[in-house]
């Protein structure tokens, strides 16, 4: 998406909401591309370091101690915990990365999110952007990727794993990680190819949404009628 848009995560400061594993492994995967994470949350509350995670104390506190994210100040005492919502009107990031629950990215979370410049949403829970805020990011011309699409490295890597059992196999991380990176690729562009196709556009960009939602079902009907489905 970002190279679509001419540039890159170098440079980046995003906003990822949540500390389970796809925030914690979104979060280790935006610092590999050169972005800096700033943000991080639980269902109490979230933390705000404007120095970059520290992706290995969220670990510890999250898959070791079993804490809660308030805990991180114990690490980095200069960042800042805030009690309660709220995140997404706090930072002003050039991405947002919403990876905890469903409806926690509401319309004013967006109106703040495009007055502060964010460029670039995409989901990494299952449908945490609502409806209204979902169009008003797309009419406003930030670039939206919605959950079925950019969530779907959980099936994918479910997938994986499948195959790996049937053939009794063994791949190494990087082997599984290589895989799925160029699965999500594919999404990516199928999307892109359907919405181009079909004239799906707002605010200025592609609508993913709809893209993903055209793919989604032409897969499905071309499985049906490989099946003798008419």
């Amino acid at each position: 998406m970002l190279k679509d848009l001419g540039t890159d995560f170098n440079g980046k400061t995003v906003a990822i909401s949540g500390a389970g594993n796809v925030a914690i492994y979104a979060t280790q995967k935006v610092q590999q591309l050169g972005g800096k994470v700033i943000t991080v949350s639980d269902s109490n509350g979230y933390v705000i370091d404007e120095e970059g995670i520290d992706l290995a104390a969220v670990k510890e506190i999250k898959e070791v101690k079993r804490g809660r994210i308030k805990d991180y100040l114990n690490y980095r005492p200069n960042a800042k915990y805030v009690e309660g919502a709220g995140l997404w009107q706090a930072v002003k990031v050039d991405v947002a990365l919403p990876c905890a629950t469903q409806n926690e990215l509401l319309i004013d979370d967006a109106k703040a999110l495009v007055a502060n410049g964010c460029i670039v949403v995409a989901e990494g829970a299952n449908m945490p952007t609502t409806l209204e805020a979902t169009q008003y990011l797309q009419e406003n011309g930030v670039y939206f990727a919605p959950g079925k699409a950019s969530n779907a490295g959980g099936v994918a890597t479910s997938a994986l794993e499948m195959s790996q059992n049937s053939q009794r196999l063994s791949w190494t991380f990087e082997e599984v990680d290589e895989k799925l990176h160029n699965i999500m690729i594919t999404i990516y562009k199928n999307s892109v190819a359907a919405a181009k196709e079909y004239g799906c556009e707002v605010g200025g960009k592609t609508n993913l949404v709809a893209g993903a939602n055209i793919a989604g079902f032409l897969k499905v009907a071309d499985a049906m009628m490989a099946q003798g489905v008419c």
